[in-house]
């Protein structure tokens, strides 16, 4: 019999996990069994269970996912030399996350996810964990940012990260119930208001004000 090669073992397991995405997504967590994924991904049971032992398990897996594109994410956020840049860019992508139709039903199992870290010590580690990994990357932008003179020096960096962390999560929740946002409004105005609060004057003369889109002229 021929061996799985390591691509297609790493297919399989993508595989199940976006079946259990989907299912996750339709039904919730509790509502879904493995039998039920193992249908919706096309293989058998057993090819199942060499990947994971328990529903929990691929939960979890799932998360470990999502934290390594957004360590990705950060990744390319800290290559930008100015910390100003990399503040803007990291609030374009996780825009466009929130933008992208293909991602909905990730933001829906992220948001179940939540729930279960209340009850699940292992799903909790996990989410806190990859959490803790983007607050860290929004913290080292405030910092450098403030060595550079760009930052104001009587801003908590960790209050900072903890702050636009909580907005995207809102705006996560707002995006996953169906409702009518114009997250092209809503980033601008983000901008708007995180110059208000962290710029220095010569950050505020190096990078020009965003324009807000309005309906109305500006007087």
């Amino acid at each position: 019999m021929p061996k799985i090669t390591d691509a297609q073992r790493d297919a399989r397991r993508q595989q199940i996990l976006a079946a259990a995405l989907r299912c996750f997504s339709r039904d919730g967590f509790h509502n879904t069994t493995t039998a039920d994924i193992v249908r919706e991904s096309g293989l058998s049971q057993g090819a199942l269970y060499l990947y994971f032992a328990t529903k929990d398990d691929i939960i979890v897996a799932l998360a470990d996912d999502r934290h390594h594109a957004e360590a990705f994410l950060s990744a390319v956020v800290q290559s930008e030399q100015d910390p100003i840049d990399g503040l803007s860019l990291l609030l374009e992508l996780y825009g466009r996350s929130l933008a992208d139709p293909h991602r909905l039903d990730a933001l829906r199992v992220g948001i179940q996810g939540w729930a279960e870290a209340l009850r699940n010590p292992t799903i909790h580690t996990s989410l806190t964990s990859g959490m803790s990994a983007v607050r860290h990357e929004i913290v080292s932008l405030i910092e450098r940012g403030q060595r550079a003179g760009q930052i104001r020096p009587g801003v908590a960096p960790d209050a900072v990260a903890r702050t636009l962390i909580a907005v995207f999560q809102g705006l996560i929740l707002q995006v996953s119930w169906g409702e009518a946002i114009d997250l092209d409004i809503i980033g601008p105005f983000i901008r708007e208001m995180l110059r208000g609060a962290l710029f220095t004057d010569a950050a505020l003369a190096a990078h020009p004000q965003p324009i807000i889109p309005s309906e109305e002229p500006l007087p």
